[in-house]
């Protein structure tokens, strides 16, 4: 499976609910034109999870799903512990595994990567449960139950990940200010929808 086709079918199943999203998901669902009811965890690696419990605590009647990376949560694992203690009903954790950081990019390994039993760790702070996923088929076949189902809701995708394009010829290009402002207009436009619906 590849991050664009575990993006596609999260879109597709969607509905109403909110999208945080961090990392390779991000640039995914730009791709995919999912520009509405979004909020994107940059530069804040590692905060999806606790952006998308904070939504679910202030909105429960409004479904979440968090689409993360290994890498970033792995940088706040604990906010499972904080996910699971506050129940939020109607919220899915994805979770996508390859195994680097900033796939694409640098790809970077991941540490833990085939060790952490990110499943296991989910279960163990208390989420409701935890499944993983290696093909999108059964992925897709899954998530009208996943997303029914009363949460907090834990999910691992197993990817591929993309090859890096950056390497000792070709350096890392400067982040533009608009990557760093992007959470901001995006929480702005997601609190207009939340008033007004």
């Amino acid at each position: 499976m590849r991050t664009m086709e575990a993006c596609q079918a999260i879109a597709k199943a969607v509905g109403e609910r909110v999208i945080v999203a961090t990392m390779g998901a991000m640039q995914a669902f730009d791709a995919l034109g999912v520009a509405e009811r979004r909020l994107s965890s940059v530069p804040l690696m590692g905060g999806a999870a606790s952006l998308g419990l904070g939504l679910a605590l202030a909105k429960p009647d409004v479904g979440v799903i968090v689409v993360d990376g290994d890498a970033s949560l792995l940088m706040q694992f604990g906010g499972l512990v904080t996910v699971a203690e506050n129940r939020p009903v109607s919220f899915t954790h994805v979770v996508i595994e390859n195994g680097v950081q900033f796939a694409g990019v640098s790809a970077l390994p991941t540490p833990g990567a085939g060790i952490v039993d990110f499943c296991g760790a989910a279960l163990a702070a208390g989420y409701s449960r935890a499944e993983s996923f290696s093909d999108v088929a059964s992925f897709e076949a899954a998530l009208p139950r996943l997303l029914a189902a009363s949460g907090p809701t834990f999910v691992t995708l197993r990817v591929e990940a993309a090859p890096s394009r950056l390497g000792p010829s070709v350096p890392t290009p400067e982040v533009p200010d608009r990557q760093f402002e992007r959470m901001r207009t995006e929480a702005e436009q997601l609190g207009v929808w939340y008033a007004n619906r």
